[in-house]
């Protein structure tokens, strides 16, 4: 058990990182109700023209994340998120200067997006590396645990937050709150010192030339057995996660007949889970092994996913929400156990460029399944499209539960991170 001295609630740099992240995170969780609402309800848009606004926030992941990673390496990270704090502030705050002007097209929202999405990798690369350089090696699991639980509680309050001012100003001005929390990201992550021995120093990738510096990243995780299983487990879960997104609000408003305070409302509900495995990541982690935990978290929970797809209209929507609450719990579990894992055994001159591939190749598959959601919904219909992708989230654990990890009781700590 963390000793009070080691807490990481006495931690001011992580603490700066916590609010920051929970800030710039908050945000685009309110977008997520206010974006398709406004292409639904102001544009007309259909099915597929909704989830190719989602396809298009997630393609730059695909395209921009391995040179993302040197960059990421080779300057100061913080100065990075920062900028993207601010630029993506300014682009968000365009939609609703163009929506009042009355200038306002899909076209438009699909650019926005798209600029947004390229600013949201070098941020991710960038903030990936943070939190190694913030608190000590034993802390990390609590410390992505704590971060994880910061983001579900954004998703808690976000959706309905956002439902609830799209009822009450409209879509474009509730895009006004993402600005605001883009704004107190960027200033939080100003305020942030990172100790002298861990600042940002030329990595690995300044002896290399870009090109192969990127090579490397990806050179690292094919060489490790574990990290690469996890990167199939991670693609294969985004793929469809990002399918039954892609539809989710489209279901519950024309399947449902949901009004959007109802829509957030699930949303809202749906991230009980990941807030509570959040709290207790360390807890759990302890109990059930921090690689053990890898594979339970995707395995457990995997059959009341199958309530999203058996929702109702009227009361019967509060299936749709108990399933979402199992997905973010698997998900903020997961993640907080495999980030770490991947925290640990890269070697800090090669971690922005290993994330980098991860976010290449997980993230990078989102923009598919986005678009499969939305061509699928539109051939099959909404609910058993859902009924196809949860069947496909659940069967993403196959690739950890038959892995080395299965054998692992906990993540063996190298000796240079003991220290």
């Amino acid at each position: 058990m963390a000793r009070p001295k080691d807490s990481l609630w006495r931690n001011k740099n992580f603490m700066l990182l916590w609010f920051g992240q929970g800030a710039g995170t908050l945000g685009p969780r309110i977008a997520i109700i206010a974006l398709p609402l406004l292409a639904l309800d102001v544009l007309h848009a259909s099915t597929f023209q909704v989830s190719l606004l989602t396809s298009l926030s997630w393609l730059p992941f695909a395209l921009f994340s391995l040179p993302a990673g040197v960059i990421a390496e080779r300057l100061d990270q913080r100065k990075i998120m920062i900028f993207c704090d601010v630029a993506r502030m300014l682009l968000i705050l365009s939609v609703p200067l163009v929506a009042l002007a009355d200038r306002l097209s899909l076209f438009y929202l699909y650019a926005v997006t798209s600029a947004s999405g390229v600013l949201t990798v070098l941020f991710t690369v960038a903030y990936r590396t943070q939190l190694p350089k913030l608190v000590k090696s034993t802390q990390l699991v609590d410390g992505n645990g704590k971060l994880g639980m910061c983001e579900s509680l954004a998703e808690l309050i976000g959706p309905g937050l956002g439902g609830t001012l799209v009822g009450l100003v409209g879509a474009s001005r509730t895009l006004f709150a993402n600005v605001l929390t883009y704004a107190l990201s960027a200033l939080t992550l100003g305020m942030i010192r990172v100790p002298k021995s861990a600042s940002d120093a030329p990595g690995g990738s300044n002896r290399v030339s870009f090109k192969s510096a990127m090579g490397e990243g990806l050179t690292f995780v094919r060489r490790e057995p574990v990290l690469r299983r996890l990167l199939i487990c991670t693609s294969v879960t985004n793929f469809f996660v990002t399918a039954t997104y892609s539809i989710a609000v489209t279901f519950m408003l024309r399947g449902l007949d949901a009004s959007p305070a109802a829509v957030g409302l699930v949303f809202t509900l749906g991230s009980v889970g990941g807030l509570l495995t959040g709290a207790f990541a360390r807890q759990i982690s302890d109990r059930v092994g921090s690689a053990r935990i890898i594979w339970v978290a995707m395995l457990v929970p995997g059959p009341l996913y199958l309530l999203m797809p058996l929702a109702m209209a009227g009361w019967g929507i509060v299936l749709y929400a108990v399933g979402l609450a199992a997905l973010s719990a698997n998900s903020t579990l997961f993640n907080t156990a495999s980030i770490s894992y991947r925290q640990l055994v890269c070697p800090p001159d090669l971690l922005s460029r290993v994330s980098a591939v991860y976010l290449w190749i997980a993230y990078g598959v989102i923009p598919l399944g986005s678009l499969f959601g939305g061509a699928l919904g539109a051939s099959i219909g909404l609910r058993p499209t859902l009924l196809v992708c949860v069947l496909g989230m659940w069967s993403a654990s196959l690739f950890v539960v038959f892995s080395p990890l299965r054998t692992m009781r906990d993540v063996p700590v190298p000796v240079t991170a003991l220290s």
